[in-house]
């Protein structure tokens, strides 16, 4: 275990680096940092950092900077995130209330946390294996035509038309809406099919063809769509840390578009609390030069989804975490509320 005092100067690196951009001498700790000590005693302990790999000398003449081990146990040692300032509170509110349904959430999320965070911002769509059922509704477009509206608990709406073989009345679709909605409402769509496997049966026997075509529909609306989906914006804001980037920024462009590998970083975050993946702690090649903070989201207490950004190692991780939690949170209030 680190003195408090070591803590301390690892600390004092990584803010440093972090803002400055720079390797980072024991001369310059001393004169930005009131760390109670004389030069000599913050060399020997960074000599202490460097020998445990905490800190590296990127060249002979240079200071030090942080190792992805350093970053590490810069993150675990943190008191907290840094919080979000009310006018940056006010303008996420205002921003994400502007929404109009589940697609423009998204990408309002995305846009807004890589101008928050000038990272790269990923955001998974809700899944509809966590969701629930808010309402069903079916109308008559036609006498042997109808249109099925579901509509889950994240926001997210599904239309589909249906044709029927022979005409269904309009006593039948309101009896059939009644039913489904008090079977399906507020439960899972996992357990949907259990749920209406026995309701044609309950029908007269010149209307089960039809309720039977209604609820085939139902299930492949869920088959379709439970494929994971997300959203990816701000690229562009790798531009800026090119130095940041060992040989070449490519390796990591290329592990941006392939969405297997982001959905897969996304699910091994925690579905409470910032999860922090740091360098090599990102099991694909094309990450290990970067850090990937994500957080789940949802409309209740459990998470129906991730988001998070991408960036270099060399992050202001208080920040990144603060804002990643805050938009975390708003949206799942205008999931809740929707």
């Amino acid at each position: 275990m680190l003195s408090e005092r070591r803590l301390e100067v690892l600390r004092a690196i990584v803010q440093d680096y972090v803002g400055t951009e720079e390797p980072v001498g024991s001369k310059a700790l001393t004169e930005r940092h009131k760390l109670g000590v004389s030069p000599a005693t913050v060399r020997n302990d960074m000599a202490a950092l460097e020998d445990e790999g905490f800190i590296a000398q990127p060249h002979t003449s240079a200071g030090r900077i942080p190792t992805d081990k350093g970053y590490r146990l810069f993150v675990d040692k943190m008191a907290g995130v840094k919080p979000l300032s009310v006018p940056e509170r006010r303008a996420i509110q205002n921003f994400l209330d502007g929404a109009v349904d589940l697609d423009d959430v998204v990408g309002r999320t995305v846009r807004l946390l890589a101008q928050l965070t000038r990272q790269v911002a990923v955001v998974q769509y809700p899944s509809l294996t966590r969701s629930t059922v808010r309402h069903v509704e079916l109308l008559a477009l036609a006498p042997a035509r109808l249109m099925l509206v579901l509509i889950t608990d994240t926001g997210r709406v599904e239309q589909r038309l249906i044709d029927c073989q022979t005409p269904f009345g309009e006593t039948s679709l309101a009896d059939l809406r009644a039913r489904l909605n008090s079977r399906i409402v507020g439960r899972r769509f996992t357990d949907v099919p259990q749920l209406v496997q026995d309701l044609p049966e309950s029908f007269e026997q010149e209307d089960r063809a039809t309720v039977s075509t209604v609820l085939s529909v139902l299930l492949e609306t869920l088959v379709e769509e439970t494929e994971e989906r997300l959203m990816i914006g701000g690229t562009a804001n790798l531009t800026r840390f090119g130095h940041d980037f060992p040989l070449t920024i490519r390796p990591v462009l290329e592990a941006l578009e392939e969405h297997v590998v982001l959905l897969k970083l996304l699910g091994e975050a925690n579905d409470s609390g910032v999860t922090v993946r740091i360098g090599h702690e990102n099991a694909h090649e094309g990450l290990t030069s970067t850090s990937v903070v994500t957080v789940g989201y949802g409309s209740g207490d459990e998470a129906v989804a991730k988001l998070g950004v991408v960036g270099p190692t060399r992050m202001d991780y208080p920040g990144t975490m603060g804002a990643v939690r805050a938009v975390a949170r708003y949206v799942g209030q205008i999931l809740a509320e929707s």
